[in-house]
């Protein structure tokens, strides 16, 4: 009895395939059959978010996801943001609004807020620092986030940057 099967998986508008046995993760497939080592693997249980992919344009943990169950499915990993070489708005502000440290949580934050944007493009930062409390950070203390993903959002909206009312009360 062969316990692997071949399934196709179009990962960041390629297609490929993986012969992988039921119980592997997408994650592991990911990272280990495709090279794509972006998605960075933390507590594998589905609680950092340093995993984070688009799923169907859904943010899901990809160490909870077994890559047979993602067969057919339309996957983005944050190697899919920059373009020929050129980071992609929200990395920029990510790295303007210093939105990182250490890095290791970054592709999860910055799949999480694609996909997060992508659903409510016109979302406030309370919407916001609700949306990222789903992942962790160890280093930035998550404000910076919040405003690196603030500005991605109003810029893609064409208006200022939006004001942070926990900065004007402290002003």
């Amino acid at each position: 009895m062969n316990d692997r099967h071949l399934i196709e998986l179009n990962v960041n508008g390629t297609e490929h395939e993986a012969l992988v046995e039921p119980r592997k993760t997408l994650a592991d497939v990911l990272r280990g059959d495709l090279g794509l080592t972006g998605t960075h693997l933390g507590c594998e249980h589905g609680v950092c978010g340093a995993c984070t992919i688009l799923l169907d344009g859904e943010p899901v943990r990809a160490c909870l996801v077994f890559a047979v169950q993602a067969e057919n499915s339309d996957i983005r990993t944050v190697e899919s943001l920059s373009r020929d070489g050129e980071l992609c708005d929200l990395q920029r502000s990510f790295s303007e609004h210093h939105g990182l440290q250490c890095g290791f949580c970054t592709p999860g934050f910055l799949m999480l807020a694609e996909g997060f944007l992508t659903q409510q493009p016109d979302a406030d930062r309370e919407q916001i620092r609700e949306a990222v409390s789903a992942n962790l950070c160890r280093c930035t203390g998550y404000q910076t986030i919040v405003d690196a993903i603030a500005a991605t959002a109003a810029e893609r909206a064409g208006t200022d940057t939006p004001s942070d009312p926990d900065k004007a009360a402290t002003s």
